[in-house]
């Protein structure tokens, strides 16, 4: 039986949010319906408000969150009613090409619910990242769900589901940050800083962090950061250098998405350096590097995919190392929030003062 609950929906392009009623259907084979506790504001639900990942309005948005399973479909073995997971938006096949030859964060194929929330006249919804969990229950594939730790606190366990993990693994997986590497960081958001931990916890000797706001450069600073540069005032590329003995770093992670930034990280890395964009442009976006110092730099230039995470072994590891007390996940939450409260959240991710709004349900 189909049941109603409150979520926010972006109706069209640049449109405000506002909270509407959407109908969850009960979970047909392989899905679950979740009772959302924690959702994290992320800028990629700003991107889809604004048009810049698809146009196909509505939208049910969040996917940043942590909950209990409520329900489960047919089939459904890895999960259960009154388990505490974190969703993901790349739940592997283990058929396609990159599953079977054991690299399955790059799963090719992955899925979501098969059925659609729908407004309550039958308008169907577009759930952010195959997720929409600003609402009070969502339904998804059950391998979007991931079991953790449920002592530890929801608003802290969401953020895993995107931008943490997706900085963390940026530097750990995709940048193979290593002990005694130098890394640069462009982009001192919420992913910035978590690329900036993950550094750290790899055992980084140098990691500079790169901003326009000397307030997020701070806040780098507490995260692990030993160096800022204000790219406002300051040459990116000399400063870096500089920093490196003149060599330029060994890993540079651009956690922006802009062609301008994306042309700073590429020559401010060392010969045979990586470059690791884990920011997302919008469509329109292109960058023009010479052929020739692509190849006569050498070293790699990657794009990081959710951090390059495999959920079920990074989500339980790196709440267990907040647990510990070696990670300080809870450092991202800067406010919780209603969900009637979401546009003025991403009013605020201008203001320069915020990691993370975390919805609270």
């Amino acid at each position: 039986m189909s049941q109603q609950v409150r979520g926010v929906v972006a109706p069209g392009k640049n449109e405000a949010v506002r909270v509407e009623t959407i109908v969850i259907p009960d979970p047909g084979a392989g899905e679950a319906v979740v009772k959302i506790q924690a959702c994290g504001v992320c800028h990629t639900d700003l991107h889809y408000k604004q048009g810049g990942i698809s146009d196909d309005y509505p939208f049910l948005l969040g996917h940043e969150a942590s909950g209990v399973v409520e329900s489960v479909g047919a089939g459904v073995t890895d999960v259960a009613p009154g388990d505490f997971v974190i969703l993901n938006w790349r739940a592997v096949c283990g058929n396609c090409r990159a599953c079977l030859r054991g690299r399955p964060w790059y799963c090719f194929n992955t899925h979501n619910a098969t059925q659609k929330m729908t407004l309550t006249d039958g308008t169907e919804l577009s759930p952010a990242l195959g997720i929409g969990a600003f609402a009070e229950k969502t339904l998804v594939a059950a391998g979007q769900c991931t079991v953790v730790d449920p002592s530890v606190a929801p608003a802290v366990a969401g953020l895993l589901g995107c931008g943490v993990m997706a900085g963390i693994g940026a530097a750990i997986n995709t940048g193979n940050v290593g002990r005694g590497d130098t890394v640069a960081v462009i982009g001192c958001g919420g992913v910035g800083d978590a690329a900036i931990v993950g550094s750290r916890l790899a055992g980084a000797a140098k990691i500079i962090a790169v901003d326009i706001d000397d307030r997020k450069l701070t806040t780098a600073k507490t995260m692990g950061a030993t160096h800022t540069v204000n790219s406002r005032t300051t040459d990116v590329i000399e400063a870096v250098r500089e920093l490196t003995g003149g060599f330029g770093a060994d890993v540079v992670i651009e956690a922006v998405g802009r062609p301008e930034t994306y042309n700073q990280a590429f020559y401010a890395r060392d010969l045979a350096g990586t470059v690791v964009l884990v920011g997302v442009p919008t469509p329109e976006m292109k960058i023009e590097l010479p052929l020739l110092d692509v190849f006569g730099r050498g070293g790699s230039l990657k794009s990081s995919w959710y951090g390059d995470c495999l959920p079920s072994r990074d989500f339980p590891m790196l709440i267990d190392l907040h647990q510990q007390g070696r990670i300080d996940l809870a450092a991202f939450v800067t406010e919780t929030i209603g969900l009637g409260d979401v546009e003025q959240a991403f009013a605020r991710m201008h203001e320069g003062d915020v990691l993370r709004s975390v919805v609270m349900l």
